[in-house]
Order: C-alpha cells, then sequence, then structure tokens
C-alpha cells in the first residue's frame, strides 16, 4: 500500500500551481487572458481558473463531501485580473489542506460522482481522487506552458 503524509502531497501540487502563477504573473493581464491563435484554445487565465474548479470539486465534493456548485464550462470563459486569480489560488490551496486533513485514503469517495467516474481508479478511492488532482495540475501546466510559449512567441513577431 502506498501512503505519503499530507504534507508531501501539498508539496507536489504547490510545485505544479507556484509554476502556473509564475506564468500567468509572468504573462500580465493582456496575454494572462489571451488564447492562442489555435480552435478551442484557451488562455492561461482560464486554465488555471479550470485547475481550481478541479480541486474544489474533487477534493471538496469527492474527498470531503461538501456540497459543490460548479460550472466547468465557465472555467473555460474566465477572465479576469491575474492579481485576484493569484489571491483566489491562495484561498484554494487553504480549503485543499483543509480538505485532504480528511483523506481517508482507502473510503470510498464521500461525494457521490458520476458512474463513469466511480468505476475507475479516479473514483474509486479517497486517495485515487488525490491522485487525479495531481493529474490533473501536471498536464494543464504542461498545457500552459506550451500555452504561454505560443502567446509570447505571436507578441515578439
Amino acid at each position: 500500500m502506498i501512503t505519503i503524509p499530507d504534507s508531501d502531497f501539498l508539496w507536489f501540487v504547490d510545485q505544479a500551481l507556484d509554476a502556473m502563477v509564475a506564468i500567468v504573473r509572468e504573462l500580465g493581464d493582456e496575454r494572462a487572458n489571451a488564447r492562442p491563435d489555435l480552435p478551442g484554445a484557451n488562455s492561461p487565465y482560464a486554465i488555471l481558473t479550470h485547475c481550481l474548479g478541479v480541486m474544489d470539486y474533487w477534493a471538496g465534493h469527492a474527498v470531503a463531501g461538501r456540497r459543490i456548485v460548479r460550472d466547468r464550462e465557465a472555467e473555460f470563459r474566465a477572465t479576469g485580473r491575474v492579481d485576484d486569480l493569484i489571491e483566489r489560488v491562495a484561498a484554494a490551496r487553504r480549503q485543499l489542506e483543509a480538505d485532504v486533513a480528511t483523506v481517508r485514503s482507502l473510503d470510498a469517495p464521500r461525494g457521490a460522482l458520476l458512474p463513469d467516474d466511480a468505476a475507475i481508479p479516479i473514483g474509486r478511492t479517497q486517495g485515487g481522487v488525490l491522485l487525479h488532482i495531481y493529474e490533473e495540475l501536471q498536464q494543464h501546466l504542461g498545457q500552459m506552458e506550451l500555452t504561454r510559449d505560443m502567446l509570447v512567441a505571436r507578441a515578439t513577431r
């Protein structure tokens, strides 16, 4: 059985969030809200907003059993000031820490999940939920890095 302290899991999450915050801070308000010239592309601001939704839903609902109202589609349309988003990241980190403190890794999620999610490892145990959160953050960090590179390249042309 794999077990790690809460602080170790949160350290890995913080590494991903720190990198995402650095990207939106580097880009500033205008470019962080810009989308690359690709069909269906998202802005770095929207990607990070989506990651906060992932953390809130999966840790808050699935792990901690809180009732979460989430508009996933709106996450991808989100725009705003980078400083405000960074404040939301700080609040999300605090909430994640509180939610993780309730984890019973081998127990089933406390919140009901969609049948397709509940049938696979991301939804069978609370530990699986935490791995899914980390998986999503890493995936979207890579997406943000590529998005940043395209936006910076566009600005220098």
